[in-house]
């Protein structure tokens, strides 16, 4: 490659970059070429990490190197560059399925703007065209989930289109031609969202689907509720969760309210697969058949949270408790400041910079309340006003996250199954304080949440279901056979909760509400959360729970996804960082029967060693990564301490189970 590139060449580059990063990748490109000119013998690995340490804080990464002889540049995630014939991939050497669907989309019946895009794949990005066409999108945990663009693979309104033509196809085949189908539809902040619930809403409404449509950015739980209470037998809510902006999505509820499962995941999306036409579909929907609904929905959740709540009282005792609370641009400022008013705050503190829905999501890197960086406006305002209490909802308000204020002002952050084992421990204990834990009750939680809310069950005489990842699978048992009137509260590691049966899914805003008042209870008894949970440690010992995700993208990544998962599963490991292996559970080999409900097969895979620590292992459904999460129990020697011993525990099981 030495001699082909030179300044100008690096010149070019730079001026095609766009902001402040322009500059930095003229330089550290110059620098890559003279290193290589004097000639230094850098992998191309080594290049890339190198301009990636020089570049922190940037939101670009450049990779030069040479693949099959021929030259390439990458910045960020498209190249920016080729020199001529040595564009390292021709369409034609793309897979016979992608180029069908490539020109497919570059027919007529595709709108100009979309065949543009595709077309600058073509000319200037053929890694990046032949990922947008791999395939069509698919259902993983969290329904249908990517980044927007064009192509079969990417959101867009001709993916969710055909997604939809297909789910009123499969409707219409399961209730039949006499019977009005009904589905509501919500959509949170993100970029395209509100455009993209409008093309969903029209194509069921041309398609003799009534659709009730959320009016302006709404939360996913108050999706859920809006399907049961106006009897629909589906939902359908626009949003990528916790994603970066760049991602979009689609989840489908099926008439309990519930994300859907199988058969009917399998069903829709078999429907899906015989569409055909879905570019050139008719879209302007009968008048009245797309009805916006009003203010009464939002009534009607919120008084059904309201409802729910365990200790009035006590919120009216603490009224001018402070709190803080930030929606991070999502669909929560639109409900939980009135929640927690009409419960009775009267000194509740919004983050400004972050009140307003905003798809770019510009104060932050990610818009999830798990990240601690999300967080820090929210912690400064708290500093200010010494709240007791700091909440975060990502932008559809189905998790939530937590700092708490101690005793010295500091604000210690709560993860997510810290915030499991106290919500499930004060519904338990007002439950039974009035006399309404129900018969054979169960607390239902995922394969990687703390097993600490066994424990605590226990004390209770309530009963513990394990489900796979995915909070429809919570949904999907309590929808089993008298089941709802047994189910207590429902928890997933990854900040997801449910008391009631009012919504059928994770509920960030029901979960302010809640954490808010049992903040106000623990106050009125001279305490704080973290002192709360300090309590319990002392009574069931110290769970300690960690996980780590390793990022790998495009068809390398999943590959070597594919290849970490068939290691564990053939190259069983005899000892974990001195513990002994004593039990591994397959759950893709076996499926497991979780009170009555058929657990289906799933690429999960746990290790139990003597020392009572779990390891799981699994891809994600939505994003492009391998998780592992490691949970250890010891005796609680105080806060700090507890945390070391747990802490070094769980990194160093992490690094040998993501070295097998």
């Amino acid at each position: 490659m030495r001699g082909i590139l030179n300044r100008d060449a690096a010149h070019h580059v730079a001026t095609k970059a766009r902001g402040t990063t322009a500059a930095r990748l003229g330089q550290n490109l110059l620098f890559c070429i003279l290193l290589w000119g004097c000639g230094h013998s850098l992998s191309e690995k080594r290049i890339e990490m190198y301009l990636w340490d020089r570049m922190i804080g940037e939101k670009c990464k450049i990779r030069l190197g040479c693949a099959r002889k021929k030259c390439y540049l990458r910045c960020g995630i498209r190249p920016v560059y080729h020199w001529g014939k040595m564009q390292y991939m021709e369409f034609n050497q793309l897979p016979v399925e992608v180029r069908a669907r490539v020109k497919e989309w570059l027919a007529f019946e595709y709108d100009p703007r979309t065949r543009e895009e595709v077309q600058w794949l073509i000319d200037n990005d053929l890694e990046g065209l032949q990922e947008a066409f791999r395939c069509d999108m698919t259902f993983g945990t969290g329904g249908l989930r990517g980044l927007m663009g064009a192509g079969s693979n990417r959101v867009n309104i001709y993916t969710l289109r055909r997604v939809t033509l297909g789910l009123a196809s499969y409707l219409r085949s399961i209730y039949g031609e006499a019977q009005e189908l009904r589905v509501a539809i919500a959509y949170d902040s993100r970029n395209n969202s509100q455009k993209f619930a409008q093309e969903v809403a029209n194509t069921l409404a041309v398609n003799g689907v009534r659709v009730y449509l959320m009016r302006g950015e709404r939360p996913t739980p108050q999706l859920s509720f809006t399907v049961r209470v106006m009897r629909c037998q589906a939902g359908v809510v626009i949003t990528a969760s916790h994603n970066p902006k760049e991602y979009n999505g689609y989840k489908v509820y099926w008439a309990d309210g519930g994300q859907v499962v199988a058969p009917h995941d399998a069903g829709i999306m078999a429907a899906v697969a015989t569409v055909k036409n879905e570019a050139n579909s008719k879209r302007v929907p009968a008048e009245g058949q797309v009805i916006t609904l009003g203010p009464g929905i939002d009534e009607a959740y919120l008084n059904t949270i309201l409802q729910g709540l365990h200790h009035p009282e006590c919120v009216r005792a603490q009224a001018k408790m402070p709190i803080v609370y930030t929606p991070i641009h999502g669909t929560g400022g639109a409900l939980v400041p009135q929640l927690l008013k009409r419960m009775g705050f009267a000194n509740v503190q919004v983050v400004p910079k972050q009140r307003d829905p905003d798809g770019n999501f510009p104060t932050v890197q990610s818009p999830n309340p798990e990240d601690p960086d999300a967080m820090n406006l929210a912690l400064q305002l708290a500093n200010q006003t010494k709240a007791v209490l700091v909440m975060g909802t990502d932008p559809d308000a189905d998790r939530l996250g937590a700092y708490v204020r101690r005793a010295g002002g500091e604000y210690e952050r709560l993860n997510g199954n810290q915030i499991a084992v106290l919500l499930a421990y004060y519904t338990l204990k007002s439950l039974k304080e009035k006399g309404k834990l129900p018969k054979k009750g169960q607390i239902v939680r995922t394969v990687v949440t703390t097993r600490m809310l066994d424990a605590l069950a226990a004390t209770y005489k309530v009963g513990v279901v394990e489900v796979l990842t995915g909070f429809k699978y919570i949904a999907h048992w309590i929808q089993a056979e008298h089941n709802a009137d047994r189910f207590i509260f429902g928890a997933e590691e990854s900040h997801g909760y449910l008391a009631g049966i009012a919504v059928r899914d994770k509920d960030a805003v029901q979960g302010c509400g809640l954490l808010s008042e049992m903040a106000a209870w623990c106050y009125e008894r001279g305490q704080n959360l973290v002192g709360l949970l300090e309590e319990l440690y002392s009574t069931y010992g110290y769970w300690r729970e960690e996980q780590r995700s390793l990022v790998l993208e495009g068809e390398a990544g999943r590959e070597e996804i594919a290849q970490r998962m068939k290691r564990l599963r053939e190259k069983h490991p005899t000892t974990l960082a001195g513990e002994k292996v004593v039990r591994v559970v397959d759950y893709l080999e076996n499926e497991v029967n979780a009170d009555g409900v058929l657990i289906p097969q799933s690429d999960v895979l746990q290790i139990f060693t003597d020392a009572g620590s779990l390891i799981t292992a699994r891809p994600s459904g939505t994003e492009p990564k391998i998780k592992y999460y490691v949970g250890v129990q010891c005796a609680y020697q105080g806060w700090e301490a507890s945390q070391a011993a747990g802490g070094k525990r769980c990194q160093a099981l992490l690094e040998a189970v993501m070295g097998v």
